[in-house]
């Protein structure tokens, strides 16, 4: 089994625990450069909030989008930006990659500014 298959079994594997849950959805997706974050609406899959490190402000702040510091940084901005839509529970898609490293300190910044898994 490929990284890839194996990560994509894993996301189908969670997206569809979520599926069953109704609840709304905070989709990460993350690349060597960059990292985005996304709160999917469970029943009409329409985005609500959305940060990644490719935005102006956030390029301006960090420089690289790639590392720890940038991930927590989404994480902050994907938080502020939910609360600030009416959302405060979500459930974690991290779509198949492994909880550490940028997928943790994006989940832990987003639950210390507001947001609950």
């Amino acid at each position: 089994m490929s990284k890839k298959s194996a990560r994509m079994r894993r996301a189908i594997k969670t997206r569809s625990k979520i599926t069953r849950l109704g609840s709304d959805r905070l989709s990460i997706h993350r690349t060597s450069q960059h990292i985005y974050a996304q709160v999917v609406q469970a029943e009409t899959g329409k985005i609500l909030a959305s940060a990644s490190t490719v935005e102006t402000e956030l390029r301006k702040e960090l420089g690289n989008g790639g590392n720890i510091e940038a991930a927590s940084a989404v994480g902050k901005r994907i938080a502020e930006k939910a609360v600030e839509a009416g959302i405060k529970s979500v459930a974690f898609d991290r779509s198949g990659f492994r909880y550490h490293g940028r997928i943790k300190a994006l989940a832990d910044a987003a639950r210390e500014n507001g947001l609950e898994f």
